[in-house]
């Protein structure tokens, strides 16, 4: 059988899964960032709001983002992704 023909192991779907989940949590990453960065920080220096000293735009876009980032990556891995054994284990599929 041709290398095209065999059927995908079932580690290498759920690491294709995996990836996709980690490529999406950075670009809703790089969207929030930019989103309140250039969003809020587009005015004039004069016109900011401030959160804890720290212009609305930084803070937003840095400081909460980073905590939210945080928080998603932490559920993600505890509830989302699959711990895959490295071990060639011929066909067996896990539930």
């Amino acid at each position: 059988m041709r290398e095209e023909e065999r059927p995908m192991e079932y580690r290498f779907k759920i690491a294709h899964r995996e990836a996709l989940i980690g490529c999406a949590l950075a670009v809703f990453n790089i969207i929030w960032w930019y989103g309140f960065a250039y969003g809020l920080g587009s005015k004039p220096p004069e016109e900011y709001t401030y959160i804890l000293g720290f212009p609305a735009w930084f803070f937003l876009s840095c400081i909460a983002g980073f905590i939210v980032m945080v928080i998603l990556v932490f559920l993600v891995v505890k509830f989302v992704l699959k711990d895959v054994s490295f071990e060639d284990d011929e066909g067996e599929v896990p539930e």
